[in-house]
């Protein structure tokens, strides 16, 4: 018996249609078709094929479809209509194409949103807040704050420069862009093939050949001070294998360590890297901790004491703050301090207001 068309479709199609539309129309139909759409109704009812000349180029402009839309992954399947005739219809097999629900445990959520913050800045960002909303809504729970302590990223906005770079890298084709250096300020024009952009320490970094000095280069993106400029044609070098952390350490400056105590099950990301002090050294660092009953001296439990290696003092220092009272910097010194000072800082932001004194002198309400 014949199918009615879904009602939610045209009647008349719109002329000049281009064959994206095409396709989003005729994915629609075969999807809301309660059954299936034989080659006529697709013809009468989806905007986009009236425009064929002739039935011959209807039925090359629709193979061709079909064959499009399962090239993408869209399972259009052939079907028989019943009743007294052997014509056949066609629909999208919805249960292999439905996606399965989502069901994201709080520490799954939250590892999407930390990844969702490197790119608040950037175009994307509302495609990915509605994303966010949308998994929220579907039940799976707000972030696990205490599964993700410590992890949130702390990298800068990765600017402009972004989009050219990558683009650049796929093709392997050269750029020049205006950076201003690091030690005296310089503005130069610099002309590079770029290989990976990586984050680390808080920013975004540019690993390259530089083709001025004839040598690998690592350029801060923040440092680039113009558009940057694709230049050359496709496919014009290639790029070699290096280790990123390698190339990258070598433009940081030596790695250090600091000596940390964490406690247990605490600051992950940091311990990811990080590996136990040996025993014989444990006591020295253990008698400089207070244990939950505040005795001054012993080995204090309840404390990991670990080995962290790093490049920057300040990115250091600010990691460590990061996770308050459950970690304390033992050594070096200078990473100590800079520690304290950025929690001491912190806590002075919950502080009452101060008000200044007829004379002079502040006064805490």
């Amino acid at each position: 018996m014949p199918i009615d068309p879904p009602p939610t479709q045209q009647s008349a199609p719109s002329p000049g249609l281009n064959p994206a539309e095409r396709l989003l129309n005729l994915v629609i139909a075969l999807v809301n078709t309660n059954a299936a759409m034989t080659k006529q109704q697709v013809r009468t009812a989806v905007a986009g094929y009236a425009d064929a000349p002739s039935g011959e180029a209807f039925e090359r402009m629709f193979e061709r479809d079909k064959d499009m839309l399962r090239a993408l992954g869209i399972p259009v399947v052939t079907v028989g209509t019943g009743g007294h005739t052997d014509e056949l219809g066609y629909r999208i097999d919805q249960d292999a194409y439905a996606l399965p629900s989502i069901d994201l445990t709080p520490a799954e959520l939250g590892v999407l949103s930390l990844a969702a913050q490197f790119w608040q800045d950037k175009t994307l960002q509302t495609d990915i807040n509605r994303a966010m909303v949308k998994l929220r809504a579907a039940g799976a729970g707000d972030p696990s704050a205490d599964a993700l302590a410590g992890l949130a990223p702390s990298v800068r906005a990765v600017g402009d420069a972004y989009g050219p770079l990558m683009e650049a890298i796929e093709a392997r084709r050269a750029v020049t862009f205006s950076y201003r250096a690091a030690y005296n300020g310089a503005v130069l024009t610099r002309h590079v093939e770029p290989w990976r952009i990586a984050a680390r320490d808080g920013g975004w970094y540019l690993m390259c050949f530089d083709r001025d000095r004839q040598a690998p280069r690592v350029f801060r993106m923040s440092r680039i001070e113009s558009r940057v400029r694709i230049t050359g044609p496709a496919r014009a070098y290639e790029i070699p294998d290096f280790e990123t952390d390698v190339m990258l350490g070598k433009a940081h400056g030596e790695i250090r360590q600091a000596v940390v105590a964490v406690r247990p099950e605490r600051a992950g990301a940091l311990r990811a890297r990080a590996k136990p002090v040996p025993d014989g050294e444990r006591q020295t660092y253990s008698e400089r901790l207070p244990d939950p009953a505040g005795a001054s001296t012993g080995d204090r439990a309840g404390w990991d004491i670990l080995e962290v290696p790093y490049r920057s003092m300040s990115g250091m220092a600010s990691e460590a703050a990061g996770y308050g009272a459950a970690l304390v910097v033992l050594e070096p010194e200078p990473v100590r301090t800079e520690t304290l000072r950025r929690l001491t800082a912190a806590a002075a932001l919950g502080a009452p207001p101060a008000r200044q004194g007829a004379e002079g002198g502040v006064f805490r309400g």
